[in-house]
């Protein structure tokens, strides 16, 4: 069992999670454009309150995109500023297969496909396949028109699944195509990725050995062209 600090600010949500053993702590907050000012004293609460240093841990992790590019960069500013002080590793996680995991662990849900709303008219998405040990990521991570969103490319057996759609690119759902649609069984829009669930899917990589230095903890865009939108510019909050 490994103790790691997880947080993530990737999207609305700002969340910092630790896992000790088999404990996840987790503070959870919905706060858009406070991250900077959250994140730092949330990492210090979170750790005070469980008695634990940095130096005393195996990892820190965070959800490396795709995302809100300010809110990535922040969460990568912070996560490689704490690892580099306790010469700790960092373990990347994708938003899209953290919200996976919540999905399984809240509704067993098994193929999931998961999506955020990307603005500009996409999504960023991905499809996973929960093995019972970890996710097979069955469609990588890519970002693209909701209409251009398929399952194609899977096995027959693939694409007829229990297919299920967790993250706010579903608040779309009317812009997919009418074969997308009716592979899903349910959506959960609602869902955000979640430092808990990146704690307990970082412990899977980190026991694997996969893990990088704080120099190369970086985010995943997917899209080049970085474009902001209102409130999300290089000052934001």
């Amino acid at each position: 069992m490994a103790r790691i600090l997880s947080l993530d600010t990737s999207t609305e949500a700002c969340s910092v999670a630790l896992k000790l053993n088999d404990e996840v702590i987790e503070d959870f907050r919905l706060l858009p454009r406070k991250h900077t000012q959250l994140l730092l004293p949330m990492v210090q609460e979170i750790l005070s309150n469980a008695g634990i240093t940095l130096k005393e841990l195996d990892a820190i992790a965070f959800a490396n995109g795709p995302g809100s590019f300010t809110g990535l960069r922040i969460a990568t500013g912070v996560v490689q500023g704490l690892a580099f002080g306790a010469d700790l590793p960092v373990v990347p996680v994708t938003t899209l297969e953290t919200m996976a995991l919540t999905q399984y662990r809240e509704h067993f849900s098994r193929y999931v496909l998961s999506a955020i709303d990307a603005r500009m008219g996409e999504v960023y998405w991905a499809a996973y396949h929960w093995n019972g040990d970890g996710f097979d990521c069955l469609a990588e991570p890519a970002v693209c028109a909701p209409d251009r969103v398929d399952l194609q490319s899977l096995s027959t057996e693939q694409r007829d699944a229990d297919w299920v759609g967790t993250g706010s690119g579903w608040q779309l759902f009317d812009q997919f195509s009418p074969v997308v649609q009716s592979q899903l069984q349910q959506t959960f829009p609602e869902v955000l990725p979640r430092a808990g669930d990146i704690a307990r899917l970082a412990e899977l990589y980190w026991q694997k050995g996969v893990s990088v230095a704080a120099e190369e903890a970086i985010p995943v865009y997917l899209r080049d062209n970085v474009a902001f939108k209102k409130g999300e510019g290089p000052h934001a909050k």
